[in-house]
C-alpha cells in the first residue's frame, strides 16, 4: 500500500511538472509563438498541426515536433491563402490559421467503454507471410487506437496525459481536436506530387480541396508516369501479396497469399485502386512515417488523410503523378 501510494504521487508531481511546463490545456489552446517547447515537444506546434489538421493541409501525424510535414503543410497553406510562401510559422500564419478554425486545438475526452473492449491484436509480426497468419490486423491496444482516432502519434497522446491510463473507461484524457464535417465536395483531380512528397485533391473548379503528405515509391521502385483513373474504393481492404507481380524483400512465398483487414494490414484502412494495375493510393500502419520511406510504388497516407480523401473521392477521378523521386531509404508498400 505504502508503494502504491508513493508510485501514484509520483505520477501525479509528474503531471504536474509537465503542466507547469507548457503541456496543459490552456498552455496548448493558448499557445503563441514564445511558448517554450517540452522535451522537444512544442505546444505551439501540437496547435499549428491540429489547425492545418482541421484545414485539410495535413501534416501527416500530429506528434508536436516541427518537421517536414509540417513546413510542407505551412507552405501548402501559404500559398493557398496568398500568403509568403517560406514553410515558417510565423505570426501571420498562426492568426490566419485560427480565423480559418477557431475552435481550441486540445479537448478532454471521456474513455469510452467501446474504446478498451477490444477485440485488440496482441502482436504484428514483421514478415509478411506471418502476418498472413492473422485473422484480423486490428490494434493492438487502446492507445494506439485513440491516438489513430485523434491523428495523433501515441508518445504525444503519453505526453499530454502522464500517468494516465487508456485501457480504463471513464479516465479522462487530454486529445487533439481534430473533428470536422463531413466533406461535402467531390473532388474532381488528383496530383501527386513525388518531388514534393505530396497529394494534392482538387475540385472541378480547379479549386484545391485538401493536401496531404504522402510517401512516394523510389527511383528502384518508381511510381507511374502520366494519368490514371481511380477504379476502385475499398475501406477495410485485404492486401494480396502477388509474386507473379512484385517481389519484396524477405518474402519467399512463390505462390500468392492474402493479408486479413485491418488498421495494421500493410495497405492500412483504405484502398484507392488505380487503373495502372497493381498501383493505388491507400493507408498505413506506421502513420509517422509517411513522408519519411520509400514506398513500392504505391501512395501511401495516413489512415485518416485516406479515408478522407476516399469519402471525397469517385471511380473515374483522375490521378496524375509529376516530379521525380530520389532513391533510397527503407522500402515497404
Amino acid at each position: 500500500m505504502i508503494r502504491a501510494g508513493l508510485a501514484a504521487g509520483a505520477l501525479l508531481l509528474a503531471s504536474t511538472a509537465l503542466q507547469a511546463q507548457g503541456l496543459s490545456l490552456d498552455a496548448v489552446n493558448g499557445a503563441d509563438l514564445s511558448a517554450k517547447s517540452v522535451k522537444g515537444i512544442s505546444p505551439v506546434i501540437i496547435k499549428a498541426q491540429v489547425l492545418l489538421d482541421r484545414s485539410r493541409f495535413s501534416p501527416g501525424v500530429i506528434d508536436g515536433r516541427n518537421g517536414e510535414n509540417v513546413s510542407l503543410a505551412i507552405r501548402a497553406f501559404e500559398e493557398h491563402h496568398g500568403l509568403k510562401v517560406d514553410g515558417e510559422l510565423d505570426p501571420e500564419v498562426l492568426a490566419k490559421l485560427v480565423e480559418a478554425d477557431d475552435r481550441p486545438p486540445l479537448k478532454e475526452y471521456t474513455i469510452a467503454e467501446a474504446d478498451v473492449k477490444g477485440p485488440f491484436t496482441k502482436e504484428i509480426p514483421e514478415g509478411f507471410e506471418d502476418k498472413a497468419e492473422l485473422e484480423r490486423l486490428g490494434f493492438t491496444s487502446a492507445k494506439e487506437l485513440l491516438a489513430e482516432r485523434f491523428h495523433m502519434d501515441e508518445d504525444l497522446l503519453e505526453a499530454l496525459n502522464p500517468g494516465k491510463r487508456f485501457d480504463e473507461a471513464g479516465t479522462r484524457i487530454l486529445v487533439a481536436e481534430v473533428e470536422t464535417p463531413k466533406p461535402d465536395v467531390k473532388v474532381k483531380r488528383i496530383e501527386v506530387d513525388r518531388a514534393g512528397k505530396a497529394l494534392r485533391a482538387f475540385a472541378e473548379d480547379g479549386t484545391l480541396i485538401a493536401h496531404y503528405p504522402a510517401t512516394i515509391g523510389s527511383e528502384s521502385t518508381p511510381t507511374p508516369d502520366g494519368v490514371h483513373d481511380v477504379v476502385v474504393i475499398a475501406l477495410s481492404p485485404n492486401y494480396t501479396y502477388r509474386p507473379d507481380k512484385y517481389q519484396f524483400k524477405g518474402v519467399e512465398a512463390k505462390k500468392a497469399f492474402t493479408i486479413a483487414p485491418g488498421p495494421n494490414n500493410p495497405v492500412g484502412s483504405v484502398w484507392i485502386g488505380l487503373s495502372k494495375e497493381t498501383y493505388g493510393i491507400h493507408g498505413t500502419a506506421e502513420p509517422a512515417k509517411v513522408g519519411k520511406t520509400a514506398s513500392h510504388g504505391c501512395v501511401r497516407l495516413t489512415n485518416w488523410d485516406a479515408q478522407e480523401l476516399a469519402s471525397m473521392v469517385q471511380k473515374g477521378v483522375k490521378v496524375e503523378f509529376s516530379g521525380r523521386t530520389k532513391s533510397g531509404a527503407e522500402m515497404k508498400p
